[in-house]
């Protein structure tokens, strides 16, 4: 099937199976590497990215419903040299332990901060689904709240 769809702002233009998962176009096809295979079937959230304003499970998400997508991965947050306030909230907050998780908890959290600059505790837990077997999870709330404060202090400075 050839499919037409944006990610990270680069327009492709590929020839794939229309049932191959959207993860291993990301990693095979394109050799983006930093969207994880975690368990293959939504659940943890290591391959979450941002499709169309949306975060979705890329290794359950057939590359059929992606034509003329606009797609985000965890490559594709750092803009302008910059890294994303989530990503720096990340470095601050020291919270990976192994890490391997860690883009798929970094694009949910990204998405959160769009949509609620200051999150509480019970809408990062809501929002937030992504497995982690080290148990950062202390460590991923204190860094979403971080990540808002970055948010918050930028938006006021702009004004």
């Amino acid at each position: 099937m050839k499919i037409s769809l944006t990610i990270n702002q680069t327009l492709h233009e590929l020839d794939v199976d229309e049932t191959t998962p959207l993860l291993w176009v990301l990693r095979d096809e394109l050799g983006l590497k930093g969207t994880k295979f975690g368990c293959g079937a939504g659940l943890c959230g290591a391959c979450s990215v941002h499709l169309n304003g949306n975060v979705v499970r890329a290794c359950s998400f057939p590359i059929k419903f992606a034509q003329d997508a606009n797609v985000t991965t965890i490559e594709g947050l750092k803009q302008n040299g910059k890294l994303h306030a989530v990503q720096q909230a990340w470095i601050e907050e020291q919270v990976p332990q192994c890490g391997y998780c860690q883009p798929g908890f970094i694009m949910a959290a990204a998405h959160l901060l769009e949509r609620k600059t200051n999150p509480s505790d019970q809408d990062i837990d809501q929002s937030v689904t992504n497995l982690c077997r080290c148990g950062t999870y202390e460590r991923v709330r204190a860094a979403i709240h971080r990540a808002a404060r970055f948010v918050s202090h930028e938006s006021h400075e702009a004004h």
